[in-house]
């Protein structure tokens, strides 16, 4: 099989910050509550004139630089999103006009948290093809934009913001590769973290649907939603180092979707894992759904803590439902 390579990474998160201070003026909660069940202390939150592939073209922008590339490289763009621009057409779309990357084949994965490693996934088949050689994923969500402000459970985990990665056939020895990617889902359990209205299988979007908050995010029987994540993230590192003759003791960073700290926790405890081997981000940003895998990988980059020849195994579970993992050779 041929090797793949992760050329660059970037990532971008809006200006303004959202803290747990500020959520005690508009619901019931304290940040005491809010950090002691979540390990989230603030989020980011995107302007009103701000969409998804907005925050993308910065953080596509910083990969592409760091690989050396401009957009007229690159072949195909897939864009993980579940809070597009538009429904019709793709946040991929928008993103390539405002990127001018006029070669490039675009369109948007829907996978909620996994998306990220759901278009890594898309993007690896691409280019064993032969149909590319240069790819650019982008994992962008405004997800304040989904929130119910009076569900107090829900609300307070979301935030804002947009993650890059390259891929290419076309590297050498010293750059980063990226190993095999696994991905599953399982459909008949999907209701239990959903947003209801506005699609073909439910009541068009009307007054009525929004007054009965059908448009907001749902977390259905969330401590089995809870146990269900911890499961599937383990099953998923487990998949990925097991596909190449690796052990979990093998792995030197976890980047997990920053859901929650308790589930990442009970993960480290799962995998008997030190957490000081997971990189997190939850406590500055929350959850970005799709987004959070691919910012913290590119922060883990750009601050040095990742070095070469060290194994990264990400790792994601988001309703649908969706599990997903990656290797990654740094």
């Amino acid at each position: 099989m041929k090797p793949i390579y992760i050329l660059g990474t970037g990532s971008h998160l809006p200006p303004k910050v959202l803290s747990n201070f500020d959520l005690e003026k508009i619901m019931d909660t304290s940040d005491e509550w809010i950090r002691t069940r979540t390990g989230i202390s603030e989020r980011r939150e995107a302007g009103p004139e701000e969409a998804a592939s907005d925050l993308a073209l910065p953080a596509c922008l910083s990969a592409l630089d760091e690989a050396g590339l401009t957009p007229r490289d690159i072949e195909l763009i897939i864009m993980a999103t579940i809070t597009p621009d538009t429904h019709c057409p793709a946040g991929a779309n928008w993103l390539q006009a405002k990127l001018d990357a006029p070669r490039a084949l675009t369109f948007d994965v829907t996978a909620a948290c996994s998306g990220y490693i759901f278009a890594l996934h898309v993007a690896e088949k691409y280019l064993l093809s032969g149909f590319c050689e240069n790819v650019l994923v982008v994992a962008s969500e405004i997800m304040t934009r989904t929130v119910d402000w009076t569900d107090r459970g829900s609300a307070i985990l979301w935030g804002d913001g947009a993650g890059a990665l390259v891929l290419s056939t076309r590297g050498g020895p010293g750059d980063h590769r990226m190993l095999s990617v696994h991905a599953h889902t399982d459909g008949a359990n999907g209701a239990q973290l959903l947003m209801p209205g506005g699609g073909s299988g439910t009541t068009p979007i009307s007054h009525e649907s929004v007054d009965k908050k059908l448009h907001n995010l749902r977390m259905i029987e969330a401590s089995s939603t809870v146990r269900t994540a911890v499961r599937f993230f383990a099953e998923s590192c487990d998949e990925a180092v097991e596909a190449n003759g690796r052990t979990i003791e093998d792995v030197d960073w976890f980047i997990p979707h920053q859901a929650n700290l308790r589930i990442i926790q009970s993960l480290a405890k799962r995998l008997k894992v030190d957490m000081d081997r997971f990189y997190m981000t939850i406590e500055k940003y929350g959850n970005i759904s799709s987004a959070s895998c691919a910012i913290t990988l590119d922060e883990a980059s750009r601050s040095g803590a990742l070095k070469k020849d060290q194994l990264v195994c990400l790792t994601a579970f988001g309703g649908g439902l969706t599990w997903a993992s990656a290797l990654l050779a740094w």
